[in-house]
């Protein structure tokens, strides 16, 4: 169905000439049927925020042992300490509903992976990872003179090729 501004209506109107009362009357049912559907159009922005990684640390030896965890999304104002009460909200509200009273989740990685999203969304967080991906302990430095590098022109021919 094809759209057309009301403005254009009226002037096509005009050229019929039409009387101004009735015109004007039109134009103004007209606004009123087509101003709701503008409001509907608008989205507010997304909110903006950050990204936390759980760790799933068992016995408490975080750099020691291999080590699995998940990523999640917060408010970007949100304090990174209170995801883990955000997580166990949304848990506790899947829990509460009926698929999770007919299979609760009883850990914080069953809540990431099988609990609805729809419940973090409402504790304001965003599961990015529903399975747990390993996380790499560093010491955030980068060696000296270890690993020299040679550079390479590629666009330079090899002797025997």
């Amino acid at each position: 169905m094809a759209k057309i501004e009301v403005s254009q209506v009226a002037e096509i109107l005009k050229k019929h000439k039409l009387d101004p009362s009735i015109l004007r009357e039109i134009v103004e049912e007209m606004n009123e049927i087509t101003s709701p559907a503008a409001d509907e159009d608008i989205k507010p922005p997304a909110p903006k925020k950050q990204f936390v990684i759980v760790l799933s640390d068992m016995e408490g030896k975080l750099p020691q042992k291999d080590l699995t965890g998940w990523v999640v999304q917060i408010a970007e104002n949100a304090s990174p300490y209170s995801t883990t009460d955000r997580i166990f909200k949304g848990a506790y509200d899947f829990n509460a509903s009926k698929k999770g009273r007919m299979l609760p989740v009883k850990s914080v990685g069953e809540a990431l992976e099988s609990g609805s999203a729809k419940y973090f969304r409402e504790a304001e967080l965003w599961v990015k990872t529903k399975l747990p991906v390993a996380v790499v302990v560093t010491d955030n430095v980068l060696p000296k003179d270890e690993f020299k590098t040679e550079k390479v022109d590629k666009r330079r021919k090899l002797d025997g090729a």
